[in-house]
């Protein structure tokens, strides 16, 4: 199952994390276009995504922008840039956040923006500081392990979990980490994210980085590869806690 948004700016939607949040979506409008090709997307394969690669130029996008935040400005609590793939990937897009922000400023001054990323791109020009400059940049890395980040993230090219977190170490913890966690038998490897083996490094790692906020999230919709399982929710507050002795704010959904 794909679930594909047809729109540059789609909502607003309730996000479990989020609240009233307007999304913007900054990838292909009728395909997927990512750096990661994971196995819970709730946008499925990429593969199934190929037709369209279309990445839509800065003014169309600013167009809409404008047209969608004015309309919806009130009662809203973030604008969301996720979509159909990874939004750091347009070429545009540090000159999009800046233009965000001077639109959500002129309508909606309250309002938070937030980017959901992947974290492959901040190696870019202007990427890293585009993301600084909102306030919810919520960057992933779903392990710790190189190995099982590749099992679960599946990455379209060279990724390494050591050199992501080196890129986050710039934010200084001004940033929110996310992390998926799941369970279930991946290609004849059983994996259980509150394992030990995989929680451990994984915990050590957010302790190092020391983000100002933790996402913790497990399954929510049925993802393209059969077999996976949510976690239970008191095994992530157990990992939680240990966060939390640390002064780190988490949140488990």
């Amino acid at each position: 199952m794909s679930i594909h948004f047809s729109e540059i700016v789609y909502g607003p939607i309730k996000s479990r994390r989020l609240g009233s949040s307007l999304g913007i979506n900054l990838s292909p409008i009728n395909g997927k276009l990512c750096t990661f090709d994971c196995i819970y997307c709730e946008c499925g394969w990429n593969k199934d995504g190929r037709n369209d690669h279309t990445l839509l130029p800065y003014e169309v996008i600013s167009e809409a922008l404008e047209a969608r935040i004015r309309e919806h400005a009130e009662g809203l609590d973030s604008i969301t840039f996720s979509g159909n793939g990874e939004p750091t990937l347009h070429p545009d897009f540090p000159k999009i956040i800046e233009r965000t922000r001077e639109i959500r400023d002129t309508y909606c001054p309250k309002v938070q923006i937030s980017v959901l990323s992947n974290a492959t791109q901040l190696h870019r020009a202007g990427v890293k500081e585009a993301l600084a400059s909102i306030e919810n940049p919520i960057l992933k890395i779903d392990s710790a392990l190189e190995d099982i980040a590749a099992i679960i993230d599946r990455p379209t090219g060279s990724y390494s979990v050591e050199q992501v977190k080196e890129n986050l170490k710039w934010f200084n913890g001004n940033f929110v980490l996310q992390t998926m966690f799941l369970k279930g038998n991946v290609e004849g490897r059983m994996i259980d994210c509150t394992s030990p083996e995989i929680a451990e490094p994984w915990i050590e790692l957010a302790k190092e980085l020391h983000p100002r906020e933790v996402m913790m999230y497990t399954l929510d919709r049925v993802p393209p590869l059969s077999g996976l399982e949510k976690v239970e929710k008191e095994k992530m507050e157990q990992i939680a806690d240990r966060l939390r002795s640390e002064g780190i704010k988490v949140i488990v959904k």
